[in-house]
């Protein structure tokens, strides 16, 4: 992690426990191999020698999750690159995608349904995807039709060409 990256996460950590035992292992560290996990992919178990104990880094990852520390570095990081490119702090639009996944024989049948576009028989599921993504045209692609009258301002159309619903505030 570079000083820049910790100076900006430094400041949301919960502060240090006055009472008790001191912490054994510096902060950054913790973070270094949370950030470690989860771009590689692998088991906490898996934690190399170099790195705080595993399980002094889950529990931190742990408590600080619960805490909605995660939740609140991810938000402010995401605001901060939006304003940089010169875009609101929040995301206004987003695409939703969905998978279809083949359900097992265990699977019970109250928690699954037929897909008939895809002919399958299991589960669906949903995420919003592209909700951080440029301006389609600026990638050299389309967003066929640009965009449409929703409300009194102008929207960009969903994925697919299909205008999106516009929710009056």
């Amino acid at each position: 992690m570079s000083d820049a990256e910790w100076a900006y996460i430094e400041p949301m950590l919960p502060p240090v426990p006055k009472d008790g035992r001191p912490e054994k292992h510096d902060r950054r560290d913790i973070v270094d191999a949370i950030l470690y996990v989860t771009h590689n992919g692998i088991v906490w178990r898996t934690l190399p020698a170099d790195f705080p104990p595993w399980k002094t880094v889950y529990g931190f990852f742990d408590r600080w999750k619960k805490k909605g520390l995660t939740i609140r570095i991810h938000d402010g990081l995401r605001g901060t690159i939006r304003q940089t490119e010169g875009r609101a702090a929040g995301p206004t639009a987003g695409v939703i995608d969905s998978q279809s996944i083949k359900g097992s024989q265990t699977v019970s049948a109250a928690t699954r349904g037929y897909d008939a576009g895809k002919k399958v028989n299991g589960r669906k599921r949903f995420i919003v995807v592209g909700g951080l993504a440029r301006d389609p045209r600026a990638q050299g692609g389309s967003d066929r039709g640009g965009r449409v009258r929703c409300g009194g301002r102008r929207s960009r159309l969903a994925a697919g060409g299909r205008a999106a619903r516009c929710r009056r505030r």
